[in-house]
């Protein structure tokens, strides 16, 4: 009786919304979505909103160029933009060369097998791993066991690991976008394999693996756990130009400033506003770059 129940409510349902006009079921999904966006794009201006009046009016030139005083609670924020900006260009260093030539292994030249499937998986467990399990991985293999201790090595190398996944796939995917005319037109000019993926294939992909890179860029300079146990130190009166010395860092100082009570709510708000305005301004920057490489090259 359940069962002939369940099915006459479904044959009604069915019948009901058969006698909707498509039109109407159109503009009502339309509003929706339209409702959601609106509402999303509210909450983030209100949010940048928030941040920006209280910490804008605590941004000077002294604050951007003075060193800490009493234990971070006053003075400038100069160490720690100099640290994030060191942990940014590291692991890119480390992560971009990686990352693309593995991504270009996986696209132009790996067959698709079971090994070339699990190896691609991984990646994609990898890219969803939480950044506290790669900040744990990281204290435990770079700061304990190779012996390089709180620094900036270990952060950087955690970090690179961290953002790898997102550059692999980023870079395969892109490549994979590629039309094959253009391989194929290539290499029936007497190109090779390799001449043509470098030559023809990279460079129609490039505005493509950007988005990569700005999306790492962007997760490198916001993440906390992993530099929290592998490269960062609260207060730095004297700043260090070695690797293996620990390093400030924005987000560990919006940390500890919000957690431990430290500072004024206008200190706080003003470095947050400082690490948003660094991280837009490279987003910024990416896109400018990838719209100038889509300009140049179209198929």
């Amino acid at each position: 009786m359940a069962g002939l129940a369940v099915a006459a409510a479904y044959v009604t349902l069915r019948s009901v919304f058969r006698r909707i006009d498509s039109r109407v079921v159109q503009k009502v999904a339309h509003t929706a979505l339209l409702a959601v966006m609106i509402f999303a794009i509210l909450l983030l201006v209100y949010i940048l909103a928030d941040i920006f009046i209280e910490g804008l009016p605590m941004i000077t030139w002294d604050f951007l160029t003075g060193y800490p005083k009493d234990a971070g609670r006053a003075g400038g924020i100069y160490p720690a933009i100099v640290g994030t900006l060191k942990l940014i260009v590291g692991s890119m260093i480390i992560a971009l060369p990686l990352g693309m030539i593995t991504g270009i292994f996986l696209a132009e030249y790996a067959k698709d097998t079971p090994f070339t499937r699990t190896v691609r998986n991984s990646i994609d467990i990898l890219n969803g791993t939480p950044s506290i399990v790669f900040g744990l991985f990281g204290m435990s293999a770079f700061v304990i066991y190779f012996g390089f201790g709180n620094s900036l090595l270990a952060g950087c190398i955690t970090l690179g690991l961290m953002v790898l996944p997102v550059i692999i796939r980023t870079t395969e995917e892109a490549l994979k976008a590629v039309p094959g005319e253009l391989r194929e037109g290539s290499m029936a000019m007497g190109a090779t394999k390799w001449e043509t993926t470098v030559k023809v294939v990279l460079p129609a992909a490039i505005g493509s693996v950007i988005t990569g890179v700005i999306l790492s860029i962007g997760r490198v300079a916001g993440e906390t756990a992993p530099i929290m146990f592998t490269a960062v130190i609260m207060y730095q009166r004297v700043m260090s130009h070695s690797i293996f010395d620990p390093v400030m860092a924005l987000p560990y100082q919006l940390f500890y400033l919000a957690t431990e009570g430290m500072g004024s709510p206008a200190m706080q708000s003003a470095v947050a506003t400082v690490l948003l305005i660094m991280v837009l301004s490279m987003f910024t920057l990416a896109s400018v770059v990838r719209h100038y490489f889509d300009k140049r090259i179209r198929w």
